[in-house]
């Protein structure tokens, strides 16, 4: 019989932790209103995107990093 071995057992953990700058999802593009609402868990609703709009206008695209994990 063939031992059976576990992928990537032997490597220590740190090599398989994401860093933290490839986790975020931004990929460079304009960051909308419904990015803002959508990442912050709300529903897209007028009175949320209003929110999102005004956020956004505050802290520019990094409104969106914020949010994130």
């Amino acid at each position: 019989m063939m031992p059976t071995s576990q992928p990537e057992a032997s490597g220590p953990s740190e090599e398989r932790v994401t860093p933290d700058d490839l986790l975020h999802a931004r990929t460079g593009t304009d960051v909308s209103p419904e990015d803002i609402v959508l990442a912050s868990g709300k529903d897209l609703t007028p009175r949320n995107l209003e929110w999102a709009k005004r956020k956004l206008a505050a802290e520019g695209p990094s409104a969106l990093d914020k949010l994130l994990p």
